[in-house]
């Protein structure tokens, strides 16, 4: 572990306590992702207040971006909805703010493209974030080799760097994808982009067993998760399971043709949480 890794491990985050919990409890999470602003920022946060009720253990929470290239169909309209809506970083950095003052202690991890936040400024960004209560990051952009320019400072800020891992992450990779990550580490479970896919619980499973000879993170394992019987499934195996392009395909269902919103939108969303976290919380190890 390096020494800016060392900064954050020495004090328990939230994210630690979380898995701890669950640890300790026999079974593995659930990290739910929503995009901030997705309709809208007043259904966006009835949403995201509403996760840890509905049995999100994690919330992943997506910065909208105009070009968000790892991400499927589904995540890429929910962004492009909430930017035309009108959300931005800073709204984004309000959200869980407003969030936390509820809330001290589901951790939230923004996901999301480096673009933004050097247009925001990192120092800016990671005073800003830390201040109203973000544990993690994941910067889906930016590669181990360029740790410096962000990863660094954010972990000696006090966040988790979350760092992803592929399929073709061999055993010669895996040491410079872990070198500063924190909190858990990210299984992408396919390859390609997410929410196309359906997820292969058997290969899953010898990834996880895999990366557990490696690291003693918890692997939280994402893409291709859409039902609650899927997420069980991932759940036997993984620490966590990700469910993202099923919860934003939630909310697109709750918009009527012209985008505009549904009565009952934000429950139908939290409904399929609860599912999904019933699936999770019904596969004890």
């Amino acid at each position: 572990m390096s020494g800016a890794a060392a900064e954050v491990a020495g004090a328990e985050s939230r994210i630690d306590r979380r898995f701890a919990a669950l640890r300790a409890e026999g079974r593995a999470g659930l990290v739910a992702f929503v995009t901030a602003g997705d309709p809208d920022p007043v259904i966006s946060a009835e949403i995201l207040h509403g996760l840890p009720a509905a049995g999100a253990d994690v919330i992943e929470l997506g910065m909208p971006f105009s070009d968000p290239m790892a991400d499927g169909p589904a995540i890429q309209a929910s962004s492009l909805r909430a930017l035309k809506s009108g959300m931005t970083l800073k709204g984004v950095l309000e959200l869980v703010r407003g969030f936390r003052a509820k809330d001290p202690d589901t951790p939230i991890v923004l996901m999301g493209y480096y673009n933004p936040i050097y247009r925001f400024g990192v120092e800016a960004f990671l005073q800003t974030a830390v201040a109203a209560g973000v544990d993690g990051l994941i910067v889906v952009d930016l590669p181990p080799e360029e740790d410096e320019e962000f990863c660094i400072p954010a972990i000696r800020a006090g966040m988790h760097f979350i760092r992803l891992a592929t399929p073709t992450t061999d055993d010669a990779r895996l040491p410079a994808v872990l070198t500063h990550t924190g909190g858990f580490l990210y299984y992408v479970s396919i390859m390609g982009i997410t929410g196309t896919r359906a997820v292969d619980a058997a290969a899953v499973t010898q990834a996880v067993a895999r990366l557990k000879r490696h690291t003693d993170l918890p692997i939280a394992v994402g893409f291709g998760i859409k039902t609650p019987e899927q997420a069980a499934e991932i759940a036997k195996v993984a620490d966590a399971a990700v469910v993202g392009s099923a919860i934003v395909d939630a909310v697109k269902a709750g918009l009527d043709d012209e985008g505009r919103v549904r009565d009952g939108l934000a429950a139908a969303v939290l409904g399929l949480v609860a599912e999904l976290a019933e699936g999770v919380r019904g596969a004890r190890r």
